[in-house]
């Protein structure tokens, strides 16, 4: 079995970048993209995914993306568990195997300095808060 997935969309916040005692890169985001359909209110809706990234790839995406950024990436999904006040909580992520950028820096500038660019071409503005998010 092949565990592939691509998805394309905006990140909804900075990427975090963090080093593990041996010295690896690891940086974490999260990806909102939007369906291909529209809801019973005539609305298109979005999801958000979490996304991880090690080594070399992990410092490009820290340090060339962030909230706002559009691009695409490709990866394998990696599902887990924790328990969180006596409750087992599940985890989906996709794990980062190539990033394309999208647009040039220059653009997305522009585009983060009218709104954030939270639009989507055909959908309706996104307005996420931290607390929103499932992590």
């Amino acid at each position: 079995m092949m565990n592939s997935v691509n998805l394309t969309g905006r990140l909804v916040v900075d990427p975090e970048l963090r080093y593990s005692p041996s010295g690896t890169a690891y940086a974490t985001s999260t990806i909102a993209t939007q369906r291909n359909f529209k809801n019973q209110q005539g609305e298109y809706e979005s999801d958000f995914i979490r996304l991880i990234a090690s080594g070399k790839r992990a410092e490009t995406f820290a340090n060339f993306l962030h909230k706002g950024s559009l691009l695409g990436v490709s990866g394998e999904i990696r599902t887990g568990s924790y328990e969180k006040n006596g409750q087992k909580v599940y985890t989906t992520e996709v794990n980062i195997l190539q990033i394309a950028f999208l647009e040039s820096k220059s653009s997305n500038q522009n585009a983060q300095s009218s709104q954030q660019n939270n639009q989507y071409s055909k959908g309706k503005e996104i307005d996420v808060q931290d607390d929103d998010l499932p992590f």
